[in-house]
């Protein structure tokens, strides 16, 4: 899963004028609560549904905190199962073939913060790249690269929020975007890939922000 639910939101009006990547990504910050704000994030937990095909809808839970810890929860006939996690040391993910969770020894966990929010630190550079539709809506392309790595966003021009993200072969679609304490997060996530594999829907009920987790909440038994 991606941590796509702490993902900045932003946009560009058109004109002659048009804002260069590194202002619509500083408007965006401030429009989804500010760099402070989003600095002082530490902990996040998400409540809600993932769906996974037409038969298949479970009760998922996400936790998140800092500098890269997680693990994600879905629900299936009231028993509790980890299909990723990531506890400082080691990392696992849900083999389907054995449908066990599996330690991977060259997990990549990833950042608790998005990849723009000071991104020139970071060593990225970021271009735009023009305009293109998604779901009926304008949108500026913004493509974030360092090295080998990519990432294209496309901020709606209206109103500053992301509506699609495109990173490593995923495609991301948010929506229903709300004001969570000081901070904006979208509430609907959509993934696909062009092998239709792993494809997913998850639409939050709840998430609440910096709570104090449970020491061991990270750990796998």
């Amino acid at each position: 899963m991606k941590k796509i639910f702490l993902i900045l939101i932003l946009c560009l009006g058109g004109g002659a004028f048009s804002q260069t990547a590194k202002e619509i990504i500083a408007k965006n910050i401030e429009l989804t609560g500010g760099e402070n704000h989003w600095k002082l994030l530490n902990s996040i937990m998400l409540q809600g549904k993932v769906v996974l095909s037409l038969n298949e809808e479970y009760p998922i839970e996400i936790f998140q905190q800092r500098p890269n810890l997680t693990k994600t929860v879905i629900i299936n006939n009231g028993k509790e199962s980890v299909i990723e996690a990531y506890d400082g040391k080691k990392g696992y993910a849900m083999n389907y073939a054995t449908n066990k969770l599996q330690e991977f020894s060259d997990y990549q966990p990833e950042s608790f913060d998005t990849d723009y929010l000071n991104y020139e630190a970071k060593g990225f550079t970021a271009t735009v790249l023009g305009k293109d539709m998604v779901d009926g809506k304008s949108c500026y392309k913004v493509e974030l690269t360092k090295n080998v790595n990519k990432t294209i966003y496309y901020f709606d021009v209206n109103s500053y929020m992301l509506l699609k993200e495109e990173k490593k072969g995923e495609t991301l679609i948010y929506s229903d975007f709300r004001k969570v304490g000081n901070l904006v997060m979208p509430y609907r996530i959509e993934s696909s890939n062009s092998k239709k594999e792993g494809e997913y829907l998850m639409v939050f009920t709840q998430i609440d922000v910096n709570k104090v987790l449970p020491k061991n909440t990270f750990k796998i038994k």
